[in-house]
């Protein structure tokens, strides 16, 4: 199916073209998409009736709100969005002093496994197109009226699981010609899938990088994450600085604590030796409980104490926020609560 939203300036231009139309259609038409955020040809009212109707047999990839939960503490607000095949997907708006954020979803499901994420838990149903990654964005952007400022793709699914479509996801985010959000405001989570990780290098993007680290040797870290299996922690670690050294793009260590698994004082410090030398920034989550998995987040004391550790051999950290703890803010439990829902109901 020929997704017009999906397409680069360039591909959109010879697509005119194909159609026997003007290839300076194609900047009018790439301005409605990713600028105005039109979501029906009828919108666009600078293209003729007869040029209407010719795309009329090209649908327009456009999302549905099945739901929107909006947090009381901070105003966080976390959006379901419905896909043209039924399939549901989440997205989260935080907003911060430095401006408005939106961590979106790459893939619906996800098979990478990961002890602590409900994300995971049903499995990868399939990935998402770009377009359909852009329109969380644009949904968003429309329904509050605020420009977004940061993209994270950090919700559902292993963006390097969908590198394809990730990287033609942010040309066309951060392309001049439509939202023009810039690269450096585009950070890209991954839990480590390291022939992708040398990939997105060369693509001489000038995105963030982070990486799901959890863990401050193999062994943990194959106890809370499967892929650990496949790459060591030094191959993983190789490619952070690889990405480093091709893009200057300093690398972000996800860590989630997970009381009495990865957050004791000697944790910190083998975690410290292993990242020495790199160029990176420390993200410490308090873990998210879930009902399907017996992992308790560490108490404040032991995260502040990691902190402090960390600290003092001289790495960059931060502990994150917490955002909408009152709406299911953790990645996949709306989407899971509503598809129980949806299952008990039939």
């Amino acid at each position: 199916m020929t997704d017009v939203k999906s397409m680069t300036m360039e591909e959109l231009k010879e697509f005119m073209t194909k159609i026997g139309e003007k290839p300076f259609r194609a900047k009018q038409i790439y301005a409605w998409l990713h600028q105005q955020l039109v979501t029906s040809w009828d919108e666009m009212t600078n293209l003729s009736k007869s040029l209407r109707e010719k795309l009329s047999a090209y649908p327009i990839t456009a999302l549905t709100q099945a739901d929107v939960r909006i947090s009381k503490i901070d105003g966080t607000r976390k959006y379901l969005f419905r896909l043209e095949d039924g399939n549901v997907i989440e997205s989260v708006l935080m907003r911060y002093h430095h401006g408005n954020s939106v961590c979106i979803s790459s893939q619906v499901g996800c098979r990478m496994g990961c002890r602590f994420c409900a994300s995971t838990i049903g499995g990868l149903t399939r990935c998402l197109k770009p377009s359909e990654m852009l329109d969380q964005i644009y949904r968003i952007q429309a329904d509050t009226g605020e420009r977004v400022a940061n993209v994270v793709v950090m919700g559902t699914g292993e963006p390097m699981d969908n590198y394809d479509n990730l990287v033609r996801f942010v040309r066309i985010l951060t392309d001049e010609n439509g939202l023009g959000i810039s690269q450096r405001n585009v950070t890209v989570s991954t839990c480590g899938i390291v022939p992708k990780m040398y990939d997105l290098a060369e693509e001489k993007l000038q995105i963030t990088l982070a990486l799901s680290l959890h863990a401050p040797n193999d062994e943990k870290r194959q106890e809370l994450m499967p892929i650990a299996n496949k790459y060591s922690m030094d191959e993983v670690l190789d490619a952070c600085r690889n990405y480093f050294d091709k893009t200057g793009r300093r690398i972000t260590f996800e860590y989630s604590l997970v009381a009495g698994v990865n957050d004791s004082e000697e944790d910190a410090r083998q975690l410290a030796g292993r990242i020495k030398g790199i160029n990176c920034h420390v993200n410490l989550i308090p873990v998210n409980p879930i009902k399907e998995r017996s992992y308790v987040r560490s108490t404040r004391q032991a995260v502040e104490n990691f902190k402090i550790k960390l600290e003092k051999y001289g790495i960059n950290v931060t502990i994150r926020r917490e955002m909408g703890s009152d709406i299911d803010g953790a990645c996949g439990q709306l989407r899971k609560s509503y598809m129980e829902k949806t299952e008990s109901e039939k």
